[in-house]
Formats: structure tokens, sequence, C-alpha cells
């Protein structure tokens, strides 16, 4: 049994960000499949998804932490700087354009969300597909990961306060509970059952479920969002996508010039650049849904886009990166 979850794993996994745009439009049409994605249920999911990332991790990936102390800090002033910043200006600059002024403020809390939620969970895949610095990237999630919960509600509260109330404390234990929480029980888990075979069969199921989950909230996203943009039509959909993608891209582009401003080998280069771009959408998405949904609906659309589209374009750039020809470089 676990030989067939196992396959059946490896083909979600490996086309995942087909899935999960196969889901967000079959929920479209078909709202009702995912009405029931809300609430604790969606808050249960997410840590979920977390907890597979917990399974995954072992002393040695903490142990980076202390081993590279200025690449982890490089890496982890990137993500919460660049991608916050972006963001905000993005949100201005879009505000300007006259079909997206009136959701003005949504559009502000949704992007600005994801772009203060630390590293996603799938940027470590990415960096293995590009044959980047794999230990570095499991670094750089596991720090931006553990500072989520002081990093992002003190962000969002800077950055999208003087538009609308933000409950800095509330994100900071939903946070807890959501990746905090579940990763360490994966950890634990992972810690003292690792060495069984049924154990390491049980974690080569964990990505497929993690896709799963993540499928999940975004079509718990798209039924909440349907009737909106049902109303508000196309114009709002791909504006709104052109500010996430703007804001995903000059992540992966602003990441790699930090890299190369420190003089980081190739491997590193990528890996920073996929770790700065990439965020954890699904926790902005469920932040969204519960702080902000109530009074701003539309927040939660730049965030669900955020969840299908960033594993889209990690894919691409990991295989750009991948089939680039490698020259020796210096390790740093």
């Amino acid at each position: 049994m676990l030989e067939i979850l196992k396959k059946i794993s490896d083909v979600l996994s490996g086309k995942a960000s087909l899935f999960v745009i196969l889901t967000a439009v079959v929920t479209f049409f078909f709202p009702e499949l995912f009405v029931w994605v809300k609430g604790n249920m969606q808050t249960t999911i997410l840590g979920i998804i977390m907890l597979t990332m917990g399974l995954t991790l072992t002393p040695e990936d903490f142990k980076l932490l202390a081993k590279r102390p200025f690449d982890i800090l490089i890496g982890t002033l990137a993500q919460f700087t660049i991608m916050p910043l972006v963001a905000f200006s993005l949100s201005w600059l879009f505000s300007q354009i006259p079909a997206l002024a009136p959701y003005s403020t949504a559009m502000t809390i949704g992007i600005v969300l994801v772009g203060c939620c630390p590293g996603g969970v799938s940027s470590n895949i990415m960096s293995f597909l590009c044959k980047g610095d794999v230990a570095y990237s499991v670094g750089m999630t596991c720090a931006s990961t553990l500072l989520a919960p002081v990093m992002t509600p003190l962000l969002v509260l800077w950055l999208a306060g003087a538009k609308v109330e933000v409950n800095a404390i509330g994100m900071f234990q939903q946070i807890l509970i959501v990746t905090i929480i579940p990763i360490a029980i994966g950890f634990f888990l992972n810690l003292w059952l690792g060495h069984k075979k049924v154990f390491k069969q049980i974690q080569g199921c964990m990505p497929g479920l993690s896709v799963t989950c993540l499928a999940c909230i975004v079509g718990g996203v798209v039924t909440t969002v349907h009737d909106p943009l049902v109303k508000n039509g196309l114009v709002l959909f791909l504006l709104t996508f052109a500010m996430v993608f703007c804001h995903n891209t000059i992540g992966y582009v602003l990441g790699y010039s930090v890299g190369t401003l420190f003089h980081f080998s190739r491997a590193k280069k990528r890996t920073i650049s996929i770790e700065v771009g990439m965020q954890n959408a699904g926790l902005g998405t469920n932040l969204a849904m519960t702080f902000f949904v109530a009074t701003n609906p539309m927040a939660v659309v730049p965030c669900a886009i955020s969840c299908a589209w960033h594993s889209i374009s990690g894919t691409i750039l990991a295989n750009i990166f991948a089939r680039q020809t490698d020259t020796p470089t210096t390790p740093n």
C-alpha cells in the first residue's frame, strides 16, 4: 500500500504546479467543492504541510545555522527586506491603475502578506533541481521560518498598518500554531523514528500529501473569492496576477544580485535567488483568511495566485539554471 502511495506522491510532486492550477480552474467552475476549507480546517491543512516539512529535518540541518552564520544572515536579511519592500512598492504602483484603485487596500494587504512570509516550503526541491546549494537552502528556510512568528507580524504592521488594523499578536500566535509547532513535531518524530524502514516509507509519501494540501488551500481560497472575481471580471484577475508576477520575478533577480554582491558561488547564487523569490504563500493565504477576509475579502486573491504561480515560476527558473553550462567557480 505504501509503495502505491509513494508512486502517487511522486507523480503529484512532479506535476505540483499543474495539479494546483487544475484544482483552481475546476474550483472556479464548481466552487462548492472546497467550501469546507475554511477556518480551523484551513489552519489544520496548512499545519499538515508544515508537518511534512518537519519530517524531513534532521539535527544536521539545524547545525547549518551555526556552521554558516554569515551565509544564513545574508540570506535571511534579503528575505525579510527585499520581498516586503518590493511588495509595498508594487501595491502603491498598481493602486494608481483605475481598475485596481477601488481594491487598493485589499491588494496591499494581500501582496504585503506574501512578501512578509518566510521562504516557500518547496524552495529546497527547486534548489536541488537547479544544482544549487541544497544545504544552504534548508538553512535559509529553517531560519526564516523560525523568525516568521516575530518578523511577519511586525513587517505587516509596519507596511500595511496605516491602511488597516493589524492584529500582530494574533498573527504571532497563528504562525506559531501553523508553522513552528507542526515543524517541531515533525522534527522530533524524524529524530525518534527516522531509522525505521516503515517511517522512511511514510516520509516518501509526504511530498504528495503536501501538494494535495496546498491544492486544497488554493481551492478553498478560490471558493471564497469566486463571487467577487466573477463580479469584477477578468481584468481584475490579470492585473493582480501582473502584480504577483512582478513581485516574484523581482525577488528572483534581486536575490541573485545579493549573491553576486557578496561573491557567492554559482550554486549559492541560484539558491538565494530561489529562496528570496519563493514565499510561503500558503501561510499568507491562511493569515489573510483568518484576519482580513471579513473586512477585505479580496486580500486573499494575491495570496492564492502566489500559491500557484510561485510553484510554476520556481520550476521554470530551476530548469533554466540547470540547463546553464556550469563553469568552475571558487567556493564561498
